[in-house]
C-alpha cells in the first residue's frame, strides 16, 4: 500500500471510546497524563508501573482502568500481563511506552551497572513489550505502537551519556516498525518530546528551555495522534532548533556545544 504524499502516515484517531490502550510507566509524568486524558474520552486503559499506590492514584476507581503493575525488566511480567488484559479486554488496540530511566552524566561518570539498567528500561523493555504485543494485533489486523523516545535522541547532547543513545534507538526502531507494519494495517507513532517537567527532569541542574507540563505534553500527544503524525514532537519552538543541530557540520555543531560548556563552566 503506497502513501499518498499529502496523506497522514497514520490513520486519524476520530475517538478513543472503547480503545483498550496499555500504558507503560503510567505512574508519574507523562504517562500518568495520558492514562487520566484517555480515560476521560472514554478509552479502556491498562495502567502499568512498577508502583501500584501511585497507579491507584491515578485511575482513581475508574471503571474502565486496568491497574497492573509489573517490571518491565521482568519478562514474565509482560507475558503474565498480556493475558490478564486478554481475559479482562480480549486485547490491546494500542501500546504507549512511556516508561524510562534518566541519570544526568558525563562519559567518564558512567557505571556498568546503572548503564545496564537504563538500556533494560528504556530500550529492552519496549522490544519485549513490542514482541509480547504484536503477534495479537497482527492477528486482528489492527492497533498502534507508540513509543515515546526523546528529543535527546536527535544529537549527542551533553550530560545524556546512556539516556540520548536509548532514545536514539528508538527512533530508529519506530522508523523500521512503521516499514514493517504500515501495509499490515497497524499504526506507529514516534514521540519525541522536548523537555518535561517530570521526577526525570528534575534530576537536572542546568536551565529548561520551553519546559512544559505533563498535561501538556499528553495534550500534544494525542492531538498528534489524532491528526494521525507519525512522528509528534513538541515544542516545535524548541524541536526545531534540534533538528537544525542534526543537519548542520559536525564542526559547527560541536564548536556549539564547546561555546555552551564554557557558559555553563
Amino acid at each position: 500500500m503506497s502513501i499518498p504524499w499529502f496523506a497522514p502516515l497514520n490513520t486519524p484517531v476520530v475517538t478513543w471510546k472503547n480503545k483498550r490502550i496499555w500504558l507503560i510507566g503510567a505512574s508519574s509524568g507523562i504517562g500518568a497524563a495520558l492514562a487520566k486524558a484517555f480515560l476521560a474520552q472514554g478509552a479502556s486503559v491498562i495502567l502499568s508501573a512498577r508502583r501500584s499506590d501511585q497507579l491507584e492514584l491515578v485511575a482513581d476507581g475508574h471503571p474502565n482502568a486496568l491497574i497492573l503493575p509489573m517490571d518491565v525488566q521482568d519478562e514474565l511480567a509482560w507475558s503474565e500481563g498480556q493475558v490478564k488484559i486478554e481475559q479482562r479486554f480480549g486485547g490491546v488496540d494500542l501500546i504507549m511506552f512511556c516508561a524510562a530511566n534518566y541519570k544526568p552524566e558525563r562519559s567518564w561518570e558512567m557505571q556498568s551497572a546503572e548503564v545496564a539498567k537504563t538500556l533494560r528500561i528504556n530500550l529492552l523493555g519496549v522490544y519485549q513489550g513490542i514482541c509480547t504485543t504484536l503477534p495479537g494485533m497482527l492477528k486482528q489486523k489492527s492497533g498502534g505502537i507508540a513509543v515515546i523516545a526523546s528529543v535527546a535522541g536527535y544529537v549527542g547532547l551533553l550530560n545524556a551519556s546512556v539516556y540520548g543513545p536509548s532514545k536514539a534507538a528508538l527512533i530508529n526502531l519506530a522508523e523500521l516498525l512503521y516499514t514493517d507494519l504500515h501495509n499490515k494495517n497497524l499504526d506507529v507513532y514516534l514521540i519525541n518530546p522536548g523537555f518535561v517537567k517530570t521526577e526525570l527532569t528534575a534530576k537536572n541542574t542546568f536551565m529548561m528551555p520551553a519546559l512544559q507540563t505533563p498535561e501538556q505534553a499528553a495534550a500534544s500527544i494525542i492531538k498528534g495522534m489524532q491528526r494521525g503524525l507519525f512522528e509528534i514532537h513538541f515544542p516545535r519552538r524548541f524541536t526545531y532548533v534540534l533538528k537544525l543541530l542534526q543537519i548542520i557540520p559536525y564542526r559547527w555543531r560541536f564548536a556549539l556545544f564547546e561555546r555552551f560548556l564554557n557558559q555553563q563552566g
